[in-house]
């Protein structure tokens, strides 16, 4: 399996200018956390993308 790689693209990967880098802000349980840390998981539930147009091309 490969590792999920997706977290660039996804809006709740955010900045956070007290640490100078950017952090996942969704609430990950254990298992979650130890499944991303081995490079295990897939894909993530939590995963949004951000992409601000999405609605626009909708309405087209």
């Amino acid at each position: 399996m490969t590792a999920f790689s997706g977290c660039e693209s996804c809006s709740q990967y955010v900045y956070n200018d007290d640490y100078e880098c950017y952090e996942c802000m969704a609430c990950l349980d254990e298992d979650e956390t130890a499944r991303f840390l081995s490079g295990t998981a897939e894909s993530c539930p939590y995963y949004r993308n951000d992409d601000e147009y999405a609605v626009v091309r909708r309405q087209n």
